[in-house]
């Protein structure tokens, strides 16, 4: 079965809001055996709309749209539903109930236009939306399935986990879709293609190999779909061991979760900490870190340290060290990692000091110049990246860099034990 999504509002168009519904309806049902085609953003314009709709039932068997159910004008997704299957429109008494009763549990009047979200093209079925006042509407036109939803997300995930797939699954024998994502860090995308081209021709036409780069990482995503879950499984595990194995100590996961959450899980395993010391990241990298919960069993904090003098007072930096060798050098972010390590009492630490840009530049240290370390009580690990000329992707791509060595130096540890 293909899926096609179709999310209507200008809102989206003019960036005003960020497409979230889209790329968790994909997830979705992927999960449940469903392929997405395609994804489509059009505006609230009842043209635009017909258009997608007669677009998307050439290509899908499953077509599902969210937005554009509200009560005020500018919501012309049902109105315009009713005209491109030929229908007219009804009040709907389940819905009208529904909607009289969420008002009468918060003390507001019934205004003429939430009486009206009660109106639906009649030759739909409405699926109950529990958490809304907007209906779900269902169509079914010549073997396809028409879903319209409300564009509120908590709205849309319900309804798609507890009544759309739900449905879908009941009526339909869905493939088995597997997916094995391998993390690498450190080896980039030509590269790696370069060392599994072997291993990546022979794969059979059921599995794909999809290359998923991100800056100073790139996630190797193979998938297959079909009706012996077993047996699809087993086949990728095969080819994703043979490529485990080619890349060696560039794999950092073969789970399909970020960088820094691959570092969390190994720290908390063995019960370390870690604290941070930055300068050219401005604190970016305890950012990544502290976006997944439970982090504060491993990561204890740190220091953003941007001049001199923090660098000194916070972290212990020499001030001769700074004046001979520079913020950007491995003898400082050596300092810095220690001092981190010594004063915010961790088993790890990390520091990171570059030169994000545009400016900043210096003899024989230009824009993209980053030096990071990372340390424990029994060693130092510095390292120096040349990275581009633009601060946004630097800051990034320091962060990767002192998340890779922190990995590595972890799984170099483990050897020595």
């Amino acid at each position: 079965m293909l899926a096609e999504i179709i999310t209507i509002g200008d809102e989206i168009l003019i960036g005003q809001i960020v497409d979230t519904n889209s790329a968790w309806m994909a997830k979705a049902l992927n999960q449940a055996g469903i392929k997405v085609k395609q994804v489509t953003s059009v505006s609230d314009d009842e043209s635009h709309i017909l258009d997608a709709l007669a677009s998307a039932e050439s290509r899908a068997d499953l077509i599902l749209m969210t937005g554009g159910l509200g009560p005020t004008k500018d919501d012309i997704t049902k109105f315009t539903l009713a005209k491109y299957f030929g229908m007219g429109m009804r009040n709907d008494p389940a819905v009208l109930e529904h909607v009289t009763e969420i008002f009468r549990k918060h003390g507001l009047p019934m205004l003429e236009t939430n009486v009206r979200q009660a109106d639906v093209p009649d030759g739909c079925t409405v699926v109950p939306n529990l958490n809304g006042t907007a209906p779900c509407m269902w169509f079914e036109k010549d073997e396809k399935i028409f879903v319209s939803m409300p564009g509120v997300p908590f709205e849309m995930m319900y309804l798609m986990e507890e009544e759309i797939i739900p449905r879908i699954k009941q009526r339909f024998e869905l493939p088995f879709i597997y997916h094995k994502t391998i993390l690498t860090a450190g080896l980039g995308e030509s590269f790696l293609a370069q060392r599994i081209e072997d291993i990546e021709n022979s794969l059979p036409e059921t599995i794909k190999l999809a290359y998923l780069p991100k800056l100073g990482q790139v996630r190797l995503r193979l998938s297959s779909s079909g009706i012996d879950e077993q047996q699809i499984q087993a086949e990728v595990e095969q080819y994703a061991s043979q490529i485990t194995e080619r890349l060696g100590a560039y794999v950092v996961s073969e789970d399909d979760i970020d960088l820094e959450k691959v570092m969390l899980n190994i720290m908390d395993q063995k019960h370390l900490t870690l604290s941070a010391a930055e300068s050219c990241t401005g604190g970016y990298l305890s950012h990544l870190i502290t976006r997944h919960p439970g982090c504060s069993s491993v990561f204890a904090g740190g220091a953003v340290v941007y001049s001199y003098e923090l660098k000194e007072s916070v972290l212990g930096v020499k001030p001769q060290t700074l004046a001979t060798f520079g913020a950007v050098s491995e003898e400082t972010v050596t300092e810095m990692a220690l001092g981190a390590l010594k004063h915010f009492k961790t088993d790890y630490s990390v520091a990171v000091s570059g030169i994000a840009g545009p400016g900043g530049e210096t003899p024989g240290k230009p824009v993209g110049t980053v030096w990071v370390a990372v340390a424990n009580r029994n060693r130092v690990v510095a390292k120096l990246h040349h990275f581009s000329n633009k601060r946004a992707q630097n800051i990034e791509r320091s962060a990767a860099a002192a998340l890779t060595m922190i990995v590595n130096l972890l799984k170099e540890d483990e050897e020595l034990v």
